[in-house]
């Protein structure tokens, strides 16, 4: 069984669209462009730590607001969002999806809902998806996949994120025309060099003959010298001339673009996606990796966020304060000195020992999780300072 009977189960591949009709827009569809630059090696790498990034997010069911928040562990919400279907992990989920979002600007999971639970989540590499409505004006996705089956859906029941979010209602744009010519550079690039080697390795001779030659005794003589000089078997090294004729080798002068002009290809490559060199070669400091996660990851968590709260949760749910949070231990990648200063932090009771143990990278202790507090620090009021044991002691 294919991976769409079993998230449809063959039932709603043979829904039609006679009962929907198309969005009143001059676009109502999407398409991923037909260059495919995943194929890319550069392409991959300006991806790849975006994608390996938010896999190591950390979702969460967040339950109320102001002094009364906790984190719900409510057990089928909780699997769901450990192991999102039978086939992969939240890991393995959210990388893909940001794959998809950066390739197509557009990426796409279905919710599998049960008895109004949401029983498993699954990303569609669709080929193709168009906006659709039935007579009541409620908003469809018409799918389709790859091996030409398509599905259609409920846009309730879509995890969409978006990229790019422009010139459409719904659908993010595409980036087929801004990377194009720029892709094409890189392409071309590639080739010349690849050519210029093939081109290299081939030894070229002109021969200039003194005497006038019939066509077919210049080819006889064209023949001998190249099979006597040019072959693998000549283990001599060197070639001798004849008289009635010069051998001049002709050296190959194909264009190779300078290596200036290639890192500046590479680095509007990397500039589209939002990464830099230390960023793809993993060799960032502090302050460049709170920079990329700042301006390209967090963004994402953001929009990942109000997606999963939106499908997970009813307005009235929403009303109460329930909602999925995406967390990044942002501080993982602190300095050391960095993260020794966050003992302030725990002596001041704003982080629990077990945090700042998470931090650096260590295993949780008994009794960690309690806020703990210096004795030479308390709470002031009216500029005084006010100590909480007496107080108590007195009353």
């Amino acid at each position: 069984m294919g991976l769409f009977d079993k998230i449809f189960g063959g039932g709603k591949t043979n829904k039609t669209t006679q009962a929907f009709k198309l969005i009143s827009s001059s676009n109502n569809y999407f398409s991923p462009w037909s260059g495919d630059v995943w194929q890319n090696d550069i392409v991959r790498a300006c991806i790849r730590p975006k994608s390996d990034a938010i896999g190591k997010l950390n979702p969460k069911h967040i339950e109320g607001s102001g002094d009364s928040i906790k984190v719900n562990d409510r057990p089928q919400i909780r699997e769901v969002l450990q192991n999102p279907n039978s086939y992969m992990s939240m890991q393995d989920f959210l990388s893909k999806m940001v794959i998809q979002r950066e390739l197509n600007h557009n990426a796409f999971a279905y919710i599998d809902r049960e008895d109004a639970k949401i029983k498993a989540i699954y990303p569609i590499p669709v080929s193709r998806s168009e906006l659709v409505e039935d007579n009541s004006n409620d908003l469809y996705m018409k799918l389709w996949f790859k091996t030409g089956k398509y599905v259609v859906v409920p846009y309730e029941d879509v995890i969409h994120l978006r990229k790019d979010f422009n010139e459409h209602d719904i659908f993010g744009d595409g980036h087929y025309q801004a990377l194009q010519n720029l892709m094409d550079v890189i392409t071309n690039t590639d080739n010349s060099v690849i050519n210029a080697i093939k081109n290299g390795a081939v030894i070229r001779w002109l021969l200039k003959f003194k005497s006038k030659l019939r066509p077919e005794d210049k080819k006889v003589e064209l023949e001998e010298f190249v099979n006597n000089y040019l072959s693998v078997e000549n283990e001599v090294g060197a070639a001798a001339t004849d008289p009635s004729y010069d051998a001049e080798q002709v050296e190959p002068n194909d264009y190779v673009p300078n290596a200036a002009q290639m890192d500046r290809s590479i680095k509007r490559l990397y500039a589209y996606f939002g990464v830099n060199e230390s960023i793809v070669m993993n060799n960032y400091d502090e302050d460049e990796w709170n920079s990329f996660y700042e301006s390209e990851i967090e963004p994402i968590a953001i929009q990942l966020s109000n997606a999963f709260t939106n499908v997970f949760f009813t307005k009235r749910e929403r009303g109460y304060g329930n909602r999925i949070i995406f967390e990044a231990s942002n501080l993982q990648y602190a300095s050391m000195k960095t993260k020794l200063n966050l003992l302030n932090m725990v002596d001041r009771g704003a982080l629990t020992p077990n945090e700042w143990r998470k931090v650096m990278n260590l295993g949780p202790i008994k009794g960690g999780d309690e806020p703990v507090r210096r004795l030479d620090t308390a709470p002031v009021e009216g500029g005084e300072f006010v100590d909480e044991d007496t107080e108590e002691d007195e009353e």
